[in-house]
């Protein structure tokens, strides 16, 4: 189980500072939950994770379910002892798959359209399933993209595969619709994922903290009607999912909908939301904990961040750069290595370059955030 205590609540704007007490350490909220996909943070060891100020990482309960299997994982002591990490995990539900692997593939979006030009000229009916998937009331047949074959996954499925991977935290299964899905689409989605959620709870046997999981869409309603059905269960915290429309002061809006009939005495959990010009609004919205891949995916990319925005290494302009990544940034990367290097290693195709601008990301985002906690601390935020 958690305990989760806030601390101080800003008297400017939603923002709290927590801790979040788990069987594997304490974690200092807000603050990034940084993804571990398949148990790792790509090109970095457990121990490089560390360095970069990680607290608590996210592994992907449907691709742990694929490879290696829940039983080998299990067998091997549970996450915490196949990965080598010793600080505090969550694991999603395989929710998101629902969409990205279904809707989310069909119309290729992701959680927010990239353009209001697609935005509602194709929405999702009611009845409508994805091509790849079929979503029934009692969970989802997914195809195995190792060995073709079928898969079915539902509340009580996942619960006994979280269990098994042994992460502090898990989640409620759940459906993560699509930022076009239509009003009554959304509607009959959030009756079954409402229904999955009470399954999760009576089947979880384990002493591992559950998240509930709010959604609607982008339907103000839907997002009320949510937030007070899941709020009003007992979840030892609260993630809030699914799609945030094609603008992000829209985002804004519906996470006050939720935070306002969510309990405030539980922690909050933002999924899959957390790019940098994010990280301030949903901070002050009164989000805890978030999890998002873009300075990990960025980083694979050849981009990095800092303060005055990103910078893509990959061109040729940066090999004549004899500047660290990020003059204000003191990890190893940018204390020992300069643009030119990294630039050329890019260039060459060297794996090298990709740890480097992911344990720069990570280290920047989380340098970031704890600066954020401070200035919540001082009353400045």
């Amino acid at each position: 189980m958690i305990e989760f205590e806030i601390q101080k609540k800003s008297k400017k704007s939603g923002a709290r500072l927590g801790l979040m007490k788990t069987p594997h350490g304490v974690v200092e909220t807000p603050c990034l939950v940084p993804v571990a996909t398949q148990a790792v943070i790509k090109t970095l060891t457990s121990e490089e994770v560390k360095e970069t100020k990680s607290q608590i990482l996210i592994c992907n309960t449907y691709h742990l379910n694929l490879q290696p299997g829940p039983e080998i994982i299990k067998k091997a002591g549970g996450l915490h002892e196949f990965m080598n990490w010793n600080k505090s995990l969550m694991t999603d539900s395989g929710g998101f798959q629902v969409f990205s692997l279904g809707f989310g593939k069909d119309f290729g979006t992701g959680k927010m359209l990239k353009s209001k030009t697609k935005s509602r000229f194709y929405e999702i009916q009611k009845g409508q399933q994805p091509k790849l998937l079929k979503i029934t009331e009692d969970g989802v047949y997914f195809r195995s993209f190792i060995s073709g074959q079928k898969i079915f996954l539902g509340p009580k499925e996942s619960i006994k595969i979280q269990e098994k991977l042994g992460a502090d935290i898990i989640f409620a299964f759940d459906e993560c619709t699509s930022p076009v899905s239509g009003y009554e689409y959304t509607k009959k989605s959030l009756q079954k994922t409402h229904k999955w959620a009470k399954i999760c709870l009576s089947e979880k046997a384990s002493e591992q903290a559950i998240y509930g999981i709010v959604q609607g869409g982008r339907f103000k309603d839907l997002r009320i009607e949510s937030a007070k059905f899941i709020g009003g269960l007992s979840f030892d915290g609260f993630g809030i999912g699914g799609e945030f429309g094609d603008d992000k002061t829209k985002m804004s809006q519906m996470l006050k909908w939720v935070l306002n009939e969510l309990p405030e005495e539980k922690p909050r959990h933002l999924l899959g939301i957390g790019h940098f010009e994010d990280i301030p609004k949903i901070i002050k919205l009164g989000i805890d904990t978030f999890d998002c891949i873009a300075p990990t995916h960025y980083a694979r990319r050849g981009i990095i961040f800092n303060l005055k925005g990103k910078l893509d290494l990959s061109k040729k302009e940066f090999l004549k750069d004899k500047n660290p990544l990020d003059k204000n940034c003191d990890c190893f990367v940018c204390q020992n290595y300069r643009r030119n290097y990294i630039s050329h290693l890019l260039r060459s195709n060297e794996l090298t370059a990709l740890k480097l601008l992911t344990f720069h990301n990570l280290y920047f985002f989380n340098t970031y955030i704890e600066e954020i906690r401070k200035k919540i601390k001082k009353g400045k935020i």
